[in-house]
């Protein structure tokens, strides 16, 4: 069983940066694939970005086409730690972003990840 929560979210400008950060719990995380996706008033849920499970060096990562290097994905495996750092905020990334987990391989489909966090709101003012 894997529990994730999700922290540091909140209201920034337009332009500005916010860090996410998703604790897991369990001895497991390492082996772990680790996601953020998020989700708007009236639409889905979408991926924002992914990374692999490696342990040793940068792990291979994956990230939605339409964020054009905005958004960064990292992990610290000795904190059980995923984080999303995102920069140059504007006002669609407004949304309920949710960290998600796997056991299997780096995946971009909502549907794969076992375990999820409850969410937590970033909002962008303009």
């Amino acid at each position: 069983q894997v529990q994730l929560v999700e922290s540091g979210g909140g209201l920034v400008q337009a332009g500005g940066s916010l860090r996410l950060s998703c604790a897991a719990s369990g001895r497991t995380f390492s082996t772990y694939t680790m996601a953020w996706f998020r989700q708007a008033p009236g639409k889905e849920r979408e991926f924002v970005a992914a990374v692999a499970p490696i342990t040793w060096t940068a792990g291979r990562t994956s990230y939605a086409d339409s964020l054009k290097g905005r958004f960064t994905i990292s992990r610290d495996n000795a904190k059980n730690t995923v984080y999303l750092q995102m920069n140059s905020l504007k006002p669609e990334d407004t949304a309920v972003y949710y960290c998600a987990a796997r056991s299997g391989g780096i995946n971009s489909q909502r549907y794969e990840y076992d375990y999820w966090g409850q969410g937590t709101q970033v909002t962008v003012s303009s």
